[in-house]
């Protein structure tokens, strides 16, 4: 029997089988042969969909609106300032008026516990474009980038978060490598490693699928070897500024740099799901170059722009993905 998943909402791939997300995988490859060779694909004209965010975004946006209407789909975009929920009125009802009114909604914000009273009451499919638990969307973009890197032979191969690995990114990077079959690193301080309950829920399913996850602070050790390095930044969207300096001291040691680039295997690639501080060109990087003296943060600038980078075909994965999840579960 074929995988079937409309009419679902996509909050977190814990939800999902390992068959379902390559069946989102698949979709969204197909998804990007026909946008790079020009071919309409408007299969859900006369829907729409609204895209509620609280926190700001550049590729979740981009990609869900581009999708959309590469889809045929209006969109009607709600910033904090653009709707009444959880100021003058609740998750629930906000819920129940968008989801008379749309036929999918995406959410962007803070707590899982938001989105998943919005899909509890919605009746339409619910998207998760990031809570400050899990990033559901940003892992098939980066799992598609990694099949493209391997020929879409990745079973077996080893995947390394270095740094806050106790962040949304990490935690849903956890998930998709034990669904999928992939060694799973976490490296960073004690006290930034993935949650026990995160832990214990991803062990059986990566046994069950032949892999193994691994905890470690000994960054050499963690990438010799791997086949894929990802980092994020240190201080994620919506904490505050005053932590910075107690995050570069317990995550300088893990930027991603030269040296430990030239530990993995010799395909490996670099992953990042941006926006990322690798110089000062931007004016959080140049503030902490005034305050601190760093230049780089995260990764190491020769590394971002470097031969095994893929960030931006990641970046552009996006949209295929965000649109292989939107058809999914509205066809």
């Amino acid at each position: 029997m074929g995988v079937n998943i409309s009419g679902r909402s996509f909050l977190k791939l814990l939800d999902f089988s390992t068959a379902e997300i390559e069946y989102l995988l698949a979709l969204s490859k197909n998804f990007k042969d026909l946008k790079r060779a020009g071919v309409p694909h408007r299969y859900l004209e006369g829907k729409n969909v609204a895209l509620l965010f609280q926190k700001t975004s550049t590729r979740t946006r981009c990609a869900f609106e581009v999708g959309a209407h590469d889809l045929g789909m209006g969109t009607t975009y709600l910033d904090p300032s653009g709707s009444q929920m959880g100021h003058k009125e609740s998750i629930a009802d906000t819920a129940r008026v968008l989801g008379r009114m749309f036929d999918g909604i995406e959410f962007r914000g803070f707590a899982q516990a938001d989105v998943e009273e919005l899909a509890a009451f919605a009746g339409v499919p619910v998207w998760n474009g990031l809570t400050d638990l899990w990033h559901p969307t940003q892992m098939l973009a980066d799992v598609l980038t990694i099949q493209e890197n391997f020929n879409y032979d990745i079973k077996g191969k080893t995947v390394v978060f270095l740094g806050d690995a106790k962040n949304n990114v990490a935690r849903s990077l956890m998930v998709v490598c034990a669904k999928l079959g992939m060694n799973f690193v976490a490296c960073g301080p004690e006290s930034c490693l993935p949650a026990r309950d995160v832990v214990e829920a991803c062990e059986p399913i990566a046994a069950a699928n032949g892999c193994t996850i691994t905890l470690t602070t000994d960054p050499v050790a963690a990438v010799t070897g791997a086949h894929v390095v990802y980092t994020d930044v240190w201080v994620s969207l919506g904490e505050p500024a005053e932590i910075w300096a107690e995050r570069i001291r317990l995550l300088e040691p893990y930027r991603v740099s030269e040296d430990l680039v030239a530990r993995m295997d010799p395909a490996g690639i670099f992953l990042h799901c941006l926006p990322a501080f690798h110089d000062t060109k931007t004016t959080t990087g140049a503030k902490i170059a005034e305050q601190f003296g760093l230049t780089e943060m995260e990764v190491a600038d020769s590394v971002f722009e470097g031969p095994r980078s893929r960030v931006f075909d990641e970046a552009e994965n996006r949209l295929h993905t965000i649109k292989a999840v939107m058809y999914a579960t509205l066809k």
